[in-house]
């Protein structure tokens, strides 16, 4: 997958917004108030850092040596994905996994507006 593809493929999903709040290369996705990924567009190998469930995270990382925990950010819960070599679909299970996570964790009041709109 390339940048150009996981951008169009978080976009489609609801409430989700893109900015550039860090640098002008580190592309965050947010639902909501929340990031769910972020993704450096200048640095090749492409890169992504999403939020997996803690048990599925350390799978992820003896499984796969392109997944590791995510610097800057909390270990446990996020990793730093390597996108070249992995599978289409366990990217994009990944991305699905991190926006569910962090849809989950928004108030109700929020979940609510992003849902009908």
């Amino acid at each position: 997958m390339d940048a150009n593809e996981i951008l169009d493929y978080c976009l489609a999903k609801k409430g989700v917004t893109e900015s550039f709040p860090f640098d002008s290369e580190t592309l965050v996705l947010k639902v909501g108030t929340k990031m769910f990924l972020l993704m450096s567009l200048e640095k090749q190998p492409l890169g992504i850092n999403v939020k997996t469930d803690p048990e599925w995270s350390s799978e992820l990382r003896e499984q796969y040596p392109q997944i590791t925990g995510a610097y800057h950010m909390n270990k446990t819960h996020w990793n730093s994905v390597m996108v070249d070599g992995l599978k289409r679909d366990l990217t994009l299970k990944m991305i699905d996994q991190s926006y569910e996570l962090v849809f989950k964790s928004l108030t109700k009041k929020i979940q609510n507006e992003i849902n009908n709109s």
